[in-house]
């Protein structure tokens, strides 16, 4: 089984700046693509960005341009750089992991809160 851990977020100004980390343990051969979601008051979860174990990245139009996702395989974490944050960023922020076999389920993380103070 694959473990993950948040961590990395806070409290901060508009226009600030966190950065979110996950660090994966366990059967870690059984990723494949990572990613980041949020999920802020009253809406669905969202994906935010998503990265690949050979580095492709793809984000949420909302993010892009302000946020980039990186991964080290040999850490087994993937980050959230986070900059010029906004109100509407404020959720709770999930780290999210593919498994390599499509029948089955992906792994999550218990979340961070991210809150940006207007």
């Amino acid at each position: 089984q694959v473990h993950l851990v948040e961590s990395g977020g806070g409290l901060v100004q508009a226009g600030g700046s966190l950065r979110l980390s996950c660090t994966a343990s366990g059967s870690t051969f059984s990723i494949n693509a990572m990613g980041w979601y949020r999920q802020a008051p009253g809406k669905q979860r969202e994906l935010v960005a998503m990265v690949t174990s050979g580095g492709s990245t793809n984000y949420a139009n909302s993010v892009k341009g302000r946020f980039t996702i990186s991964r080290d395989n040999v850490k087994n974490t993937v980050y959230l750089q986070m900059n010029s944050l906004k109100p509407e960023d404020t959720a709770v922020y999930y780290c999210n992991a593919e498994n390599r076999s499509p029948s089955l389920p992906s792994f999550w993380g218990q979340g961070t809160q991210v809150t940006v103070a207007s």
